[in-house]
C-alpha cells in the first residue's frame, strides 16, 4: 500500500498517546467503527464507511449543509431530464480533479456506475429499477464529451427518485485511470479499492487499520475550499465509557457513542457541548424464514407483543432513540408515524399457543456486541423468555454479524438500516422488495437476506415507485408500511437520535439525517 508507512507510524502514535489537547489542525473522533469491511463504493454498505466516503468521493447530486431537503447538483454543474422521462443528461463542473491529479470526466462517471453493476456486490441492487444489467449498462451510459454524460434508464420512473439515486454513496465517482492501474484479473480495481480510495472530495484516505483507526488527509486543492483540518482521525473506541473519559481528558474532540447516563453525567461540564442530531437510521429485528419456527406468521405477531419498546426507550436508550415501528423513519415524505405495539406478554403467549408452540421454542440471536445492540439483545432475551421463547445470543463485531446476515445463515438478528436517499423507495426497495428469493439471486435486499419471498408485495413496491401522482404515491407507501408493520418477518424497533458530544472549541462538525451526510470540511477549532 504505497505512501502509508508514515501514516502507520502516525496512527500508532495516536492510538497509544494521551494529549492534553488534540492538535489545532487535527479533528479526532472516537466511535465504534467495527462495521467497516471495505472502502470500495461498489461494495461498501455500512454506516461508518458511509461517513468516511462522503468526505472522500463526489457524486453527481447531493444534499448540502444548511438545506437537507433540496437535492442539488454537486459534482454536476447542471442536469436536464429528457421528454421521454428516461434520459438524464449531466454536465460536470469544470476543472474537477481527482486526488491523483487526473481530471474528473464523464468517462469516469460512466465507469463508476458500470463497475457497480458488473461487480454485482451488495449495493448493486439499489440500481435494479433502472434496468441496468452487466450486458447493457455500458450502452446506457454515454459520455458525449469530457464533461457531459447522457444516462439512460430502462423505464419511466419518478425523476426525483432517479436523481436521488445519483446522490448515494454507491454513486461515488471513482477515478477510472487510478482504479484500472491497480486492476487484477479483470476486477476493475476492486481488490485495491477495498483498502485505498480514488476520489475527488475534500479529504483522501491515508490509513485504514481495521478495528483501530481511519486517517484522512485534506486535499490541498479541494474544489470546495481547503478544509481547516489538515487531517481527520477516526479512532475505534468501542466502549462508550472510554469515549467519555477520553473526551473529558481532551484526547478526542468528538464522541459519538455515549450512552444516556454518560450524556447526563456530562451536564455542567463547560468544556463539553452536546448536539442532538436526528437521524433516519432505524433499528429492527430480522427473522430468517429458513428457520421453521420463525417462518410462522403467528410467531411474527407474538414476538411483536413481546418487545418492551418503551421500556428500552425510557431507560438505556433515553435521548438517543425513539420508538419507530415502520420501515420508513418519521419526519419525511410518506412517514407512517403510528406505533401500535407495546409489551403485552399475555397476548404474546396466547398467540404462541395459536401458532402451535404452547411451550415456546429456542432461537439463535445474532447481535453486534457494541452498545446499544448488546443491551437491546439482552432486553429482548429477557422478555421473550417470559413467553417461553429461549433466546441464545451470539454477540460479535458488527462486520461479523453482517457477513453472517448477508449469507442468510442467521436465526434472528438485530440490525440497523439507514436510507441511501430520502425517498421512501430507498427503504421500501429493501424491506418490501425481493424479485428473486433463490440463494444465488443477484439482487439481495433485506427481504432476501431474511429469505422472505414476496412476489405480490414486490409488485406493490414497484407500482409505488412508478406512480406519478404524489398523493397517491404517498398513500401507497403508507399502505406498504402498515402491511409490513403487521405482517412481515421484520419487527421495527427504534429511530436514532445521535448525540454528538464534542469539545466546546470544536465548531462546524455537521451530522445530517443520513450516515452519508456527515461532513468534516467545515470543522474549525
Amino acid at each position: 500500500m504505497k505512501g502509508l508507512v508514515g501514516g502507520f507510524v502516525l496512527a500508532a502514535a495516536l492510538t497509544t498517546a494521551s494529549w492534553a489537547d488534540t492538535p489545532k489542525d487535527t479533528l479526532v473522533i472516537g466511535k465504534n467503527i467495527d462495521d467497516i469491511i471495505t472502502m470500495d463504493p461498489a461494495e461498501m454498505y455500512e454506516l461508518s464507511t458511509s461517513e468516511i466516503l462522503v468526505n472522500i468521493y463526489d457524486r453527481l447530486m447531493g444534499l448540502e449543509p444548511g438545506d437537507m431537503k433540496t437535492l442539488v447538483p454537486t459534482a454536476a454543474e447542471s442536469y436536464k431530464v429528457g421528454d421521454d422521462g428516461k434520459t438524464f443528461t449531466f454536465v460536470l463542473k469544470p476543472n474537477l480533479v481527482f486526488h491523483s491529479g487526473n481530471p474528473v470526466t464523464a468517462e469516469d462517471v460512466a465507469f463508476s456506475f458500470s463497475r457497480v453493476i458488473k461487480l454485482g456486490l451488495t449495493p448493486a441492487y439499489i440500481f435494479d429499477p433502472l434496468g441496468w444489467t452487466p450486458d447493457n449498462v455500458d450502452s446506457m451510459l454515454k459520455p458525449l464529451d469530457a464533461r457531459t454524460i447522457e444516462i439512460h434508464v430502462g423505464d419511466q420512473l419518478a425523476p426525483s427518485y432517479v436523481l436521488n439515486l445519483f446522490s448515494t454513496v454507491t454513486s461515488s465517482i471513482v477515478d477510472k485511470k487510478e482504479a484500472l492501474a491497480h486492476e487484477k484479473d479483470g476486477d476493475l480495481g476492486h481488490e485495491w479499492l477495498k483498502t485505498n480510495t480514488a476520489g475527488s472530495g475534500s479529504f483522501k484516505l491515508k490509513v485504514w487499520k481495521p478495528n483501530e483507526t481511519v486517517i484522512l488527509e485534506r486535499d490541498e486543492k479541494a474544489w470546495r475550499g481547503v478544509p481547516a483540518m489538515k487531517r481527520v482521525i477516526v479512532r475505534h473506541i468501542p466502549e462508550p465509557a472510554s469515549q467519555r473519559l477520553q473526551l473529558e481528558k481532551g484526547d478526542i474532540d468528538i464522541a459519538l457513542n455515549l450512552t444516556a447516563d454518560q450524556i447526563a453525567g456530562l451536564a455542567g461540564n463547560q468544556d463539553i457541548a452536546i448536539d442532538p442530531a436526528p437521524k433516519a437510521t432505524i433499528n429492527y429485528l430480522g427473522l430468517n424464514q429458513k428457520v421453521k419456527e420463525l417462518a410462522n406468521p403467528k410467531v411474527w405477531e407474538a414476538l411483536r407483543w413481546a418487545v418492551d419498546y418503551q421500556g428500552m426507550a425510557d431507560t438505556f436508550l433515553k435521548g438517543r432513540y425513539i420508538v419507530n415501528q415502520s420501515f420508513w423513519p418519521a419526519g419525511f415524505f410518506a412517514s407512517l408515524e403510528e406505533n401500535p405495539y407495546h409489551l403485552d406478554l399475555a397476548k404474546a403467549k396466547q398467540l404462541l399457543v395459536e401458532a402451535g408452540y404452547p411451550d415456546g421454542f429456542t432461537i439463535e440471536f445474532d447481535a453486534p456486541s457494541s452498545a446499544p445492540f448488546n443491551d437491546v439483545a439482552q432486553s429482548i432475551q429477557q422478555t421473550f423468555g417470559q413467553i417461553g421463547v429461549k433466546v441464545n445470543i451470539t454477540p460479535a463485531e458488527a462486520k461479523q454479524v453482517l457477513t453472517k446476515y448477508r449469507a442468510r445463515t442467521h436465526g434472528m438478528v438485530v440490525m440497523y438500516w439507514g436510507p441511501d436517499f430520502f425517498d421512501p423507495h430507498s427503504n421500501a426497495g429493501s424491506f418490501a422488495y425481493n424479485p428473486d428469493n433463490s440463494d444465488d439471486a443477484t439482487s439481495k435486499p433485506l427481504a432476501w437476506r431474511n429469505a422472505w419471498g414476496i412476489p405480490e408485495i414486490t409488485q406493490q413496491t414497484l407500482a409505488a415507485l412508478k406512480e406519478p401522482d404524489t398523493e397517491k404515491r404517498r398513500q401507497m407507501y403508507l399502505d406498504l408500511q402498515r402491511e409490513l408493520q403487521a405482517h412481515s418477518p421484520f419487527i421495527f424497533l427504534f429511530q436514532e437520535v445521535e448525540q454528538v458530544a464534542r469539545r466546546a472549541n470544536v465548531q462546524g462538525y455537521f451530522s445530517g439525517p443520513g450516515a452519508d451526510l456527515v461532513f468534516y470540511r467545515g470543522v474549525t477549532k
